[in-house]
């Protein structure tokens, strides 16, 4: 799967943030659904969206997470 098909960013949608092509549901909204111990099914319910646009907002996440670094307190447990 290609996230790039299923999610966009648009500076007149959700305020420039990344979201679900044609559902202005923000990926952000999704993992932290996902976070939070929702089920697929409930997300899928809830916001309008399909198991593939769940997956692209993880395999989004994936991407952000290879891509940038988070600096943390040494000895963060």
């Amino acid at each position: 799967m290609n996230w790039k098909d299923r999610i966009s960013v648009d500076p007149n949608v959700c305020h420039g943030k990344a979201c679900i092509k044609g559902a202005r549901v923000m990926v952000s909204v999704i993992l932290d659904n996902l976070a939070a111990g929702e089920s697929h099914e409930a997300i899928i319910r809830g916001y309008n969206v399909t198991e593939e646009d769940i997956q692209a907002a993880l395999h989004y996440a994936a991407e952000l997470a290879r891509e940038r670094i988070v600096s943390l307190p040494t000895g963060a447990a």
